[in-house]
């Protein structure tokens, strides 16, 4: 009833921990049973251990949370050695969250994880150091570009992760399949900002940073729509899922799988409660699979 299957991968149920908000797994662990995830996608990894930006690089707003953390990881080969081995004990399938700061690290992340991992999630929300900080997933040419070498290299299936920041995300969506990404993920954070208004500061550190939570989530399901009308590979959807019915407007608006993030903060059982919600939803409306759900929105 609830099993997906994205590019021949199959995922028991379509709930992943979203990369950023679940570390490797190994502090949620002690609160919940990983096995409940259908997949989980790791802390972002570069090639390179990063220590992240410097704090504050959290805080609550309205609705969601923005920060800045600046993809601290103890890089690539730390990854392999330390983490892998423990999210392998697990039922669930990993997905391998990439960042390079160039093409040539993101290709080169992917030749050393393909192999290891069910499947590599291609961040394109970072900024590219050698054209002054502009970043590769606003420009539809940098997402075919990276999208093509990274899938060239890759043994196992690749995720686009696309960001919102731009004006018309399908763009991004359609140069992404284009270039042969065999399943696409939305959407990721939205540039935001706060102001302590006694010290007149910015909350963050960085002075801007990524709106995540329920804020963000009408937004991101009309994004996921636009996108099901423009390409026929998968989409992974994700922003502000806080329980199972916010789950199912992203199946009616044609994500095959989604990915919860900021909800595992507030309440570490919401897997639970979400799979739950999902499989009494789908008794409850006369649906046999979640894959019945996908588009299914009735204009």
């Amino acid at each position: 009833m609830l099993e997906v299957e994205i590019s021949g991968v199959k995922l028991k149920n379509p709930i992943i921990a979203a990369s950023g908000t679940f570390g490797f797994g190994r502090e949620f662990s002690r609160l919940i049973d990983l096995n409940l995830f259908g997949g989980i996608s790791t802390k972002g990894i570069t090639l390179k251990k990063r220590a992240g930006n410097p704090q504050p690089r959290l805080c609550e707003v309205y609705g969601g949370i923005i920060n800045s953390v600046g993809l601290e990881n103890p890089g690539v080969e730390a990854f392999i050695k330390e983490e892998l081995p423990f999210l392998r004990r697990f039922d669930t399938k990993i997905i391998a969250n990439i960042n390079g700061f160039n093409k040539e690290e993101f290709i080169e992340l992917a030749k050393i994880l393909s192999p290891f991992v069910d499947m590599i999630e291609v961040n394109l929300s970072c900024p590219n150091v050698k054209e002054g900080g502009m970043i590769f997933g606003k420009d539809p040419n940098r997402v075919y570009e990276i999208t093509r070498e990274v899938k060239k290299v890759s043994s196992c299936p690749i995720i686009v992760k696309l960001t919102p920041n731009v004006t018309d995300i399908t763009e991004l969506a359609k140069a992404a399949e284009k270039a042969g990404a065999d399943a696409i993920s939305l959407i990721n954070t939205i540039s935001a900002m706060a102001i302590d208004i006694e010290t007149r500061r910015p909350l963050i550190k960085m002075v801007t940073g990524g709106l995540s939570g329920p804020a963000i989530k009408p937004i991101a399901v009309r994004m996921v729509y636009e996108c099901f009308q423009k390409v026929n590979i998968p989409i992974i959807g994700m922003g502000g899922i806080m329980n199972y019915k916010d789950a199912i407007e992203f199946f009616l608006a044609g994500a095959t799988a989604i990915q919860i993030g900021t909800v595992n903060f507030v309440n570490p059982n919401a897997v639970s409660e979400i799979k739950e919600g999902i499989e009494n939803y789908l008794k409850d409306h006369g649906f046999e699979s979640v894959k019945d759900l996908v588009g299914n929105i009735i204009i």
